[in-house]
């Protein structure tokens, strides 16, 4: 076994224990109700350096977190007493024009990865918050602005390096460990720490697009308009519909700061000229009190939302794969949403079908194939004492659309740690998502995630 002292002299990047400068920093995560202590913190800067971490885990018996961007709504990227394998200086990203594809560090965030890919006229399906890590968003699935024409993040994922339980390195692609691929399709960081991953890009520049407001009580007829036209929409265009308490925002009348509105939030991938037409049903169905639409660069959008999330906010989120929306579902949707406990907690329900529903549900480990919509709850705060109404308020309102839902999994990216439902999140690909966990984690070394327990 290696001692601490012997672990500094393996790895090129910093080790930081308890008293050490930096400690209190690099342990926080984004999710503020998170404030654990480990023993170790190995701020890796290559795959040689997540080897030496995960030697020394495994040896010394102790729970290894591993983080990216760090933002596991459970807090999945750091524990208490065990050693924290933090990925954020892996973070380089790598543009090959003539294969469209990106290779990227398995600490790299969605900022890194689109201010490298947008240089060429290029991006993949990245979610909504660009502080969010390429690596934790793909292995999970990965559900963003361009996933109904581009794919998932994880159905763009075409190859990916993974050190395994055992401290091997090894490729995952469609001619080596095929099983590993497949199973880094959605089976979330259950099979070893991904150092890095080669994602297919696609031609999106300027997007056409961003958030209108509507006045709550037309929440049920825009909800309506949304599950009417999104499903025959062309594409290349990407939509969501949530709840927003206006922030103050120079677009937004200063009169109106603090109300609450309905919203939904628009990702034209198309030719721009194109893009007012392409949100007209939006507009028809009610009058936009306020709106941020326009032209603007991919990354602008993927960022759009930033300064609502940051890191610290305490965050309880609830989620839900959607097959259908009956008016019953929106009639609960409209009584529960509105009165939300803070300024940013809200609901959103994304669209996927489109190019995701076009991937058979066998054919990645993300086995949902047959959902139209991801919903996600989420209550985001800043104090201890808002903990009960927030959590309250989250649980209210999914206990009361979870019926409508037509399925019993949740995205398991968005989910907080008491959901008790890993098989039903994973789908039918469950039993044999852990038949590859025995392969390459017998022991289940990697625990901290939505745990898929090895075959026996």
């Amino acid at each position: 076994m290696t001692t601490i002292a012997e672990l500094r002299e393996q790895v090129r990047g910093p080790v930081v224990a308890p008293g050490d400068d930096g400690y209190d920093e690099h342990r926080r995560v984004h999710n503020g109700v998170h404030d654990r202590r480990p023993a170790l913190i190995v701020r890796a800067t290559s795959t040689a350096d997540a080897v030496a971490a995960v030697n020394h885990a495994r040896e010394a018996g102790l729970d290894l977190a591993v983080r990216g961007g760090g933002h596991s709504a459970p807090g999945f990227g750091t524990c208490d007493g065990g050693l924290v394998l933090d990925l954020s200086l892996i973070n380089n990203v790598f543009v090959d024009r003539v294969k469209k594809t990106a290779r990227t560090g398995g600490g790299a965030t969605w900022g890194d990865f689109n201010h490298a890919t947008h240089a060429y006229g290029l991006a993949t399906t990245g979610g909504i918050i660009s502080t969010t890590g390429v690596s934790g968003l793909t292995l999970g699935g990965g559900v963003g602005y361009l996933a109904r024409g581009c794919g998932l993040s994880c159905d763009n994922l075409v190859g990916a390096e993974v050190v395994t339980a055992d401290g091997r390195i090894v490729v995952a692609s469609e001619h080596e460990n095929e099983d590993l691929l497949w199973a880094l399709r959605g089976g979330g960081g259950n099979f070893g720490v991904v150092t890095s991953l080669e994602l297919a890009l696609h031609d999106v520049g300027t997007i056409y697009g961003g958030p209108m407001l509507f006045e709550v009580e037309d929440a049920p007829a825009v909800m309506r308009a949304y599950d009417d036209y999104i499903q025959e929409a062309p594409e290349q265009l990407g939509a969501f519909f949530g709840w927003q308490m206006a922030p103050p925002l120079p677009f937004i009348p200063e009169d109106r700061h603090g109300d609450m509105f309905c919203v939904m939030v628009t990702c034209w991938s198309g030719r721009p000229e194109q893009g007012e037409q392409a949100i007209k049903p939006f507009r028809d169905v009610a009058e936009v009190k306020a709106e941020h639409v326009g032209p603007m660069p991919y990354p602008a959008l993927n960022s759009a939302f930033d300064g609502l999330f940051y890191k610290g906010m305490r965050q309880y989120w609830k989620a839900d794969f959607v097959r259908d929306l009956p008016d019953e579902a929106i009639t609960a949707h409209a009584e529960h949403g509105p009165p939300t406990p803070s300024l940013t907690s809200t609901m959103h329900l994304y669209s996927i079908n489109g190019a995701p529903a076009r991937v058979g549900p066998e054919e990645t480990a993300f086995g949902h194939r047959d959902a139209r919509y991801v919903m996600v709850i989420g209550a985001f705060y800043d104090t201890p004492a808002e903990d009960e109404g927030a959590i309250r308020w989250a649980r209210d309102y999914y206990d009361a659309v979870h019926p409508f839902a037509g399925t019993e999994g949740g995205y398991v990216n968005m989910l907080s740690e008491d959901e008790g439902r890993v098989p039903q999140n994973y789908g039918r690909n469950y039993e044999r998502l852990q038949q590859v966990k025995a392969t390459y984690d017998p022991d289940n070394l990697f625990h901290l995630n939505q745990n898929i327990t090895p075959a026996r």
